[in-house]
């Protein structure tokens, strides 16, 4: 066994988080509060290269694995910047996965260049509000009309479709009654999200603002038959290639503002004097964040491994899915024990930790609940009857 990152990966590692720290906690507070996506940050780790390390070589990227891409991403959230930064570039990094092995040649050729080179900012509409986590009752209609498609329907929590150009939609081309398989008949597309027939309307939401999560109406949206992403009535089975990859991904991004929170708590336990001593030598204080180290550490093992596991083609499922159920607890509990940590102006937008604790519990709703992972665990792990 060998648990020491190798010294292209601790490079990756020690230059991430020197450019991530050109961009302070009142950086990410001030586009939090505004509602601003955080360009300066996004133009700079995209000049730097950053955007492509799972990308294709022959599209500029590096031709990297998983590890990289969540070592990179577990250090821009532990910067401070947490999902802010990490939303921001998340789907760059890997999202367009699907299109990297399925897409046609002219449909890889015109996007994922501008995506390594952060000029091409892309969205991904797969949730709907009627749902959920439920894929297979998606909705949304293509409907084929000559060499194009005509496309009616709504997409929810659609991160980034405000600032993006392109959007990867997963629609049905076949009603579920007129498929043998419920995953069957779905198709995917990479098009325009500014098109005539898209309305993007802003959620108002209680963290990561820095990056929008949208609703989009779509009312007779003509695409054409060259942004299908491989085969008609394939698209569920090209999205499951990245399932894996995108719970190790956001494991590694709860991780990270857990380290950021526990870094932040115990700045301020050395630093806050009550009754002439500093908070953090009361075993109150001191004892919950050893407790969240402990626990953070723990996690990281299991979220290495499976990043290792998928980087070398091997199943990787359960370990995936509960690196994404323990990174995500263990980096809101310590987000949670910083807030405490610093009393009342944890509440306060003064200090980070009130922005790291809202953005931590997102990880433990997104992409998938808690709930859902423990279900997966009990019926495909434990092969328990199936309760859903």
């Amino acid at each position: 066994m060998e648990f020491t990152l190798s010294e292209d990966q601790q490079a990756i590692k020690s230059a991430v988080a020197e450019l991530a720290a050109r961009f302070d906690s009142q950086y990410w507070m001030e586009h939090d509060q505004s509602k601003e996506f955080p360009k300066e940050f996004y133009d700079a780790f995209a000049d730097g290269g950053w955007l492509g390390v799972t990308m294709p070589p022959e599209f500029g990227g590096h031709g990297l694995g998983i590890t990289e891409a969540s070592i990179l991403l577990q250090e821009v959230a532990a910067s401070g910047a947490g999902m802010n930064g990490a939303s921001a570039m998340h789907l760059s990094i890997f999202g367009m996965h699907p299109v990297t092995v399925h897409g046609s040649d002219e449909l890889k050729a015109d996007t994922l260049p501008r995506i390594v080179d952060g000029n091409l900012h892309v969205c991904f509409g797969v949730t709907e509000p009627g749902a959920g986590l439920d894929t297979t009752q998606t909705s949304t209609f293509a409907r084929r009309d000559g060499s194009d498609y005509v496309v009616n329907g709504r997409k929810v929590w659609i991160s980034k479709a405000a600032e993006s150009e392109k959007i990867l939609l997963l629609t049905r081309t076949q009603k579920p009654d007129e498929v043998e398989k419920k995953t069957d008949g779905m198709t995917l597309f990479l098009t325009d999200v500014k098109a005539p027939g898209i309305e993007i309307r802003p959620i108002k939401k209680m963290g990561r603002n820095a990056v929008t999560s949208n609703e989009i109406y779509i009312d007779d949206l003509r695409i054409p038959e060259s942004h299908r992403v491989g085969e008609e009535g394939q698209g569920f089975k090209y999205l499951l290639d990245g399932l894996n990859p995108e719970r190790i991904l956001v494991a590694s991004e709860a991780l990270g503002i857990g380290y950021a929170a526990l870094k932040a708590a115990v700045e301020y336990g050395n630093d806050r004097v009550v009754f002439d001593r500093p908070i953090g030598k009361n075993q109150g204080i001191q004892f919950p964040l050893a407790d969240s180290l402990a626990r953070l550490e723990a996690a990281e093992l299991i979220l290495r491994k499976a990043s290792w596991l998928y980087d070398n083609g091997e199943p990787c499922g359960k370990e995936a899915n509960m690196a994404k159920y323990l990174c995500a607890d263990a980096g809101f509990d310590a987000a949670d024990r910083a807030l405490q940590t610093h009393g009342g102006m944890g509440y306060s937008e003064e200090y980070p930790v009130a922005r790291l604790f809202r953005e931590a519990r997102l990880t433990r709703i997104a992409p998938i609940s808690q709930e859902m992972i423990l279900n997966y665990l009990g019926s495909h792990v434990l092969k328990l009857p199936r309760s859903y």
